[in-house]
């Protein structure tokens, strides 16, 4: 008995001191950690969703888009419904062969992510195929779609992303840089400005039960994310395609280590195109030859100039009163402490002018005028106030500012005409000629022109143009600005001769250095350049072309056939472009029209015809109008727009569906591009000089136009202003007009004209 009632004592104890255990528990979890306790349960309860934001829309002077976010697709894999299925290999030849993985190791890999397990050997719920599934663009996902349901498989998923898109894929590759897979950017403006164009993520939170449903009455805390901002650029897409359109040619001929080529408006310095060869598509970043091809040389390299150099000695000896163009001097050889230097045809041209002597790119003509006449520190000046030596600050990662490093006297000599210890980039040699463009203005290089408000394409900043320092008087600048044309006008002995372009004046000068090969200076490699600027009396559009190492066949002569073409090739396509007569037009015109003078596009959209007219005219403007209606319902250039007064402005009167596509067959580039945007139509262009032919077709309901582009020959009739094709009547012609606003396009048409008859020039 005494037995029992120990044991029931002890195992009551038991219970009892376990009561008590268990009570304190209790009330240190719900008193005195009630709250950590909560807050853990309410975290376990709650949802967290980062909301990812659209990064900015890349956009050039026009509104053209170069750089946007869009729709891509990731193929995912379902290793346990694929198994299930038991056809992996039928899945990996199929899918091998739509994602170019149709190799040994591509297949292996493939075949490893459909059949992946999880530690515990159970196979795994979903893969991802990266990274050649990674990211795929729509018309790859829509292939695998269609196989996926003509095969029947399943097991295969596509997950809906964003991925950054490049529409004219390798067009100004360097300049807009990349961003990959992962969302970083890479290189260029996407780099530079990534802050701005990569915008704020947002976020959502919210109570959920076990099964993921919200929970009634829960607070749902939401961010909203903040896009990107777009940005404008300087860039024009059309000047861009010239640009590297001409630079393709000669690196495609010569086969150079590298090509450079960038156009500037020289009045303001905003890049309207910059090219580099080789080049890359950022949409396939990675199918690359070498990394060197993301080299942007235009900034990143420095290189010695040679003769284009001996521009900013010209000015600095016309500036200080040395240079005396009817002054003659003994070419050939000229000693120095320490050198003796040469013409670069080693002998010269006997007793000439200091003029000849420019024309000739003589080297002895320019040790005379910078190291005897300027001397070593004015000469440095000049090169300094230049911009030389110092980065221009443009709007790019990885700029590097040249060297200037001259002492002894020889070095000093060589710095007169752009070898020794000389070092420039593209962009800074652009600055300097530019300079004396403008009347003398150093001016800083930029490229983004507008950042912008993607909410309402309100403008949040304005790039505009600054500048850096006066160089040269405007007398001065126009004084070697004379001379520089005679290098390029002076068809008998002009190094510049192959830059010549007939009906424009063009200011400009080439230059051939020898490359450093293993510590000297060889003799078979060299980097050919030409810079210069057209029309010299209103410049428009200054431009450098570099190529690095072309195939000369050893020569250096023939390095004036590589980059002098380029050149002319450039402003010419542009000039006509922008609608800058030439002098042949000019001429033909019986009112003159005051180019050069900036106006602003007044807004037509609204007006009646006879309202348009009359505001385009007092503009100082001329008109074309497409369609029969009474209302302007759309114009180009958009309300604001600046440009020349002289030029013209675009108009329709119906929808562009409603109105036949016009035949442009004798139409300038320049007026051809506008029209295309005016239709919002898709024009791609072939060739150079006006429109002689084009095919019309349509493309997923928008009209597609193909123009064919030939210089003038007097014989291609200018028709633009009626949609009847090459045989349309004057009254099929007539039949366009509306109240006065002109039929025609070209740079010289005039109200009342006979369209057909027009001369281009």
């Amino acid at each position: 008995m005494k037995r029992v009632r120990a044991r029931s004592l002890v195992i009551g104890g038991f219970f009892t001191l376990f009561f008590i255990i268990l009570i304190m528990k209790l009330y240190w979890l719900q008193v005195v950690e009630a709250s950590w306790l909560l807050d853990k349960a309410e975290r376990n309860w709650q949802t967290n969703e980062i909301l990812q934001p659209k990064r900015g829309t890349i956009l050039d002077r026009n509104g053209k888009i170069m750089a946007q976010d869009a729709e891509a697709f990731t193929v995912a894999l379902s290793p346990k419904t694929i198994h299930e299925q038991n056809r992996v290999e039928e899945l990996v030849d199929g899918l091998a062969s739509l994602l170019k993985m149709d190799n040994a190791d591509g297949r292996a890999k493939l075949y490893a992510l459909a059949t992946k397990k999880r530690e515990d050997g159970s196979f795994q719920p979903q893969v991802e195929v990266r990274n050649e599934g990674w990211k795929i663009d729509s018309d790859a996902a829509d292939k695998i779609k269609a196989w996926i349901n003509k095969s029947g498989l399943e097991g295969i998923y596509l997950i809906s992303q964003q991925k950054r898109y490049y529409p004219a894929n390798e067009m100004a590759s360097h300049v807009l840089g990349y961003t990959n897979k992962e969302g970083q950017a890479v290189m260029g403006l996407e780099w530079q400005y990534d802050k701005i164009l990569r915008g704020t993520p947002g976020s959502i939170s919210y109570e959920k039960d076990l099964r993921g449903n919200v929970l009634p009455d829960a607070k749902v805390k939401y961010k909203p994310a903040e896009d990107g901002k777009t940005l404008q650029l300087t860039i024009d897409v059309n000047i861009q395609h010239f640009v590297e359109d001409a630079l393709r040619k000669t690196y495609d001929q010569y086969k150079p280590k590298a090509a450079i080529a960038v156009a500037v408006d020289p009045m303001t310095l905003e890049v309207l195109g910059m090219a580099n060869f080789p080049d890359f598509n950022p949409n396939r970043y990675w199918e690359i030859d070498s990394t060197q091809d993301f080299i942007n040389h235009s900034i990143v390299s420095q290189y010695e100039p040679g003769s284009t150099f001996k521009i900013v000695t010209l000015a600095g000896a016309v500036q200080e009163g040395l240079f005396h163009p009817g002054e003659t001097y003994q070419s050939g050889t000229i000693r120095v402490p320490g050198a003796v230097i040469h013409d670069h045809n080693n002998v010269g041209w006997g007793k000439i002018t200091y003029l000849e002597g420019l024309k000739r790119s003589s080297n002895v003509a320019f040790v005379k005028l910078g190291y005897e006449g300027l001397g070593e520190q004015k000469l440095r000046d000049y090169i300094m106030k230049f911009g030389f030596g110092a980065n221009t600050g443009i709007d790019l990662p990885g700029e590097v500012p040249g060297v200037i490093d001259f002492k002894w006297p020889a070095e000093v000599a060589t710095a007169t005409f752009g070898q020794g210890k000389v070092a420039v980039t593209a962009i800074q040699q652009l600055a300097a000629v530019s300079a004396i463009a403008n009347g003398g203005k150093l001016m800083w290089p930029h490229l983004v022109k507008e950042i912008i408000n993607p909410a309402d394409n309100t403008p949040i900043q304005k790039i505009e143009p600054k500048v850096v320092r006066r160089v040269i008087s405007p007398e001065i600048a126009h004084k070697v600005g004379s001379y520089l044309e005679q290098v390029v006008s002076d068809q008998a002995i002009g190094t510049g001769r192959r830059a010549y372009i007939d009906g424009y004046t063009v200011a400009g000068k080439t230059g051939t250095s020898q490359k450093v090969v293993e510590g000297g200076y060889s003799n078979k490699r060299y980097i050919v350049s030409f810079i210069g600027y057209a029309p010299v009396e209103n410049p428009r559009i200054a431009v450098v072309v570099i190529v690095d190492d072309p195939d000369l066949g050893g020569d250096y002569r023939g390095g004036g056939e590589v980059a002098a073409p380029v050149f002319r090739e450039i402003v010419l396509n542009t000039l006509r472009y922008l609608g800058v007569p030439s002098k042949n037009q000019a001429n033909a015109m019986s009112q003159p029209v005051a180019f050069g003078k900036s106006v602003k596009v007044p807004e037509l959209v609204g007006q009646s015809v006879d309202q348009a007219s009359g505001l385009i005219h007092n503009a100082g403007m001329e008109d074309e109008a497409f369609g029969n209606g009474r209302t302007v319902v759309k114009q180009f250039p958009e309300q604001g727009t600046e440009m020349a007064s002289g030029q013209r402005i675009y108009v329709l009167t119906e929808q562009p569906n409603k109105v036949p596509f016009p035949y442009l067959k004798g139409s300038s580039l320049r007026d051809a591009m506008a029209i295309c945007s005016l239709f919002d139509a898709d024009c791609a262009v072939s060739g150079a000089g006006y429109v002689s032919d084009q095919q019309i077709s349509m493309k997923e309901g928008k009209v597609t136009v193909h123009l064919d582009l030939q210089p003038w020959d007097g014989q291609i009739q200018q028709n633009s202003g009626n949609s009847g094709g090459a045989d349309s009547t004057a009254a099929d012609r007539n039949s366009q007009d509306v109240s006065g606003l002109s039929a025609g396009s070209g740079p010289d048409a005039k109200p009342g004209q006979d369209h057909k008859k027009r001369n281009p020039g």
